[in-house]
């Protein structure tokens, strides 16, 4: 799965089961299936993301599933956001120290960032968040026709059912739910695949988005 940056995720395995325990990223209980059920289980959303192109990793907390993402990716140009400090550190420490130059660690939440950031093509997430508030957060910081990619359990139809309303409301043209990892995950890991039209986020967001941009501008000629 890893190919050539197999040595790079060893690392990061050994990075999660060692200062990932010790500052509270990841529970203890978690460490002898980080492979399978961490590791693989994010690495194989590789299969869905198109070639080439940005990603934002939202609520990224240990860099699960940005970091795996980006070891199977080379070709990805990936934001790891997350707003705790003592995360964001360690993110830090774990790109510097497997050399993933075509990755960058931003402190902030989805709402903070709103207009600050360059809008990005995918938005991927893990254990953040129910549907329907995730999207609310990842939605609005995607390019129009953007999608969004949810790693989810086994309740991902039920919980995509009942935020239909809300992802309708976001400016949600498309949703389905995908299957990723055959022959390489048991059980295999389960996405949710939003697609947005050409206004991620809804007509408010995208007032939102151009009034954070003004005020970025304004702030970067002082």
């Amino acid at each position: 799965m890893f190919g050539e940056l197999f040595p790079e995720a060893v690392r990061y395995a050994e990075l999660l089961a060692d200062a990932g325990v010790k500052r509270g990223l990841i529970g203890p209980r978690e460490v002898p299936r980080l492979w399978e059920r961490h590791l693989l289980n994010c690495a194989v959303l590789s299969e869905v993301v198109p070639e080439g192109v940005t990603v934002c990793d939202v609520g990224s907390g240990a860099g699960l599933p940005g970091i795996p993402l980006a070891l199977v990716r080379p070709d990805l140009k990936i934001t790891l956001l997350e707003p705790l400090l003592r995360r964001t550190n360690f993110l830090q420490e774990v790109v510097e120290l497997l050399g993933l130059d075509h990755v960058t660690v931003v402190r902030g939440r989805a709402e903070e960032v709103l207009g600050k950031l360059q809008p990005v093509h995918v938005v991927t997430a893990r254990a953040v968040a129910p549907l329907d508030r995730l999207a609310g957060w990842g939605v609005p910081l995607l390019k129009p026709y953007g999608e969004m990619l949810a790693l989810k359990g086994d309740t991902a139809e039920e919980e995509l059912n009942g935020a239909r309303a809300a992802l309708s409301k976001l400016g949600v043209l498309e949703t389905e739910v995908l299957q990723v990892g055959e022959g390489l995950v048991d059980p295999l890991s389960t996405v949710v695949r939003v697609v947005v039209g050409e206004s991620p986020g809804g007509v408010r967001f995208a007032a939102k988005r151009a009034k954070a941009a003004r005020t970025e501008r304004t702030r970067r000629r002082r």
